[in-house]
């Protein structure tokens, strides 16, 4: 029987594990690779590359847990070796419905207790790239005001890519951002303070991690950013998006523009969970997700 052989992930990693990822066809943000490596330090995230699988060893809640990425679901070798590796109880995370019962109706396991718990705060809201461009329709034309009244009050507004160059301003939005959230909930303080680490991290390997991203200006001052990066070949995850809320409709505005210059072989845009937040959660319904990808805990003991 094989033994899993786990290391720290790093950036030297991304050839290996995007050569799974992109082509798994999951379109779960949790395995963008610039995800993964920058909040490494949070999750202390191990991987293993397995054949024509990617094994993702967490710290979850101080318990040890893992994720897989492969273009089925995981075998019953696969589920052995994850029980050989914890030594406990197996936590396995952002299982797809398809393939959580996929595992439970496997003959392997009979016997075996096998709960599946839905992680509804970690689903994934995902868009046609095209609708978030065009924002036609009747289903979204709020958004569609919102944007043509931004234009109308700033006809001077540029997009432009985000390269190197522009981080500090970057960084500027960021710190207005965060003194304006200050109030909202103390203990997201730590969630801040991680948040800007990766951003950090993504930054100083902007290029290697092939990051996309773009920013809005307002009589050439910087008001939003926003990047991403491939999850699938024909999906890219938005990472972050920040953006001065005093200035209304522009966080409307850097979402369709991002959308609209994005390469033309990208179909789909995930923007990611709502965290349970109702405020979040009302935002990105408001969207119309052609995809609602759900995600539960399964536990075999």
């Amino acid at each position: 029987m094989k033994v899993l052989d786990f290391h720290k992930l790093k950036i030297d990693d991304r050839e290996a594990v995007q050569a799974v990822t992109l082509k798994a066809g999951h379109r779960n943000c949790n395995f963008t690779f610039a995800n993964l490596v920058g909040w490494q330090f949070w999750f202390q995230t191990e991987v293993c590359i397995l054949n024509d699988a990617v094994i993702l060893r967490y710290n979850f809640h101080g318990q040890r847990a893992y994720m897989i990425c492969m273009p089925g679901a995981p075998s019953c070798e696969m589920i052995k070796l994850l029980s050989d590796d914890c030594g406990d109880n197996l936590t396995l995370l952002g299982l797809e419905d398809e393939w959580a019962q996929q595992l439970k109706r496997n003959a392997c396991h009979k016997g075996i207790d096998i709960t599946i718990t839905p992680l509804r705060n970690q689903y994934d809201y995902i868009y046609l790239r095209s609708n978030l461009e065009s924002l036609s329709g009747g289903k979204l034309k709020a958004k569609r005001n919102h944007v043509n009244k931004f234009i109308s009050e700033y006809p001077d507004f540029e997009y432009k890519e985000l390269t190197p160059d522009l981080f500090d301003q970057c960084r500027k939005v960021v710190d207005k951002w965060q003194r304006s959230k200050e109030h909202d909930n103390p203990d997201y303080a730590q969630t801040i303070e991680a948040e800007q680490r990766v951003m950090e991290n993504i930054f100083h390997h902007w290029e290697r991690l092939d990051m996309i991203g773009g920013a809005l200006f307002v009589s050439n001052k910087m008001v939003a950013f926003t990047y991403g990066s491939k999850v699938t070949d024909d999906t890219i995850d938005v990472c972050v998006e920040k953006a001065d809320t005093e200035i209304d409709g522009v966080y409307s505005v850097i979402n369709q523009q991002f959308a609209a210059h994005l390469p033309e072989s990208i179909i789909y845009i995930n923007r990611e969970e709502d965290m349970g937040l109702p405020g979040l959660r009302k935002a990105k319904l408001s969207y119309h997700p052609e995809i609602l990808l759900s995600f539960n805990a399964v536990h075999i003991a």
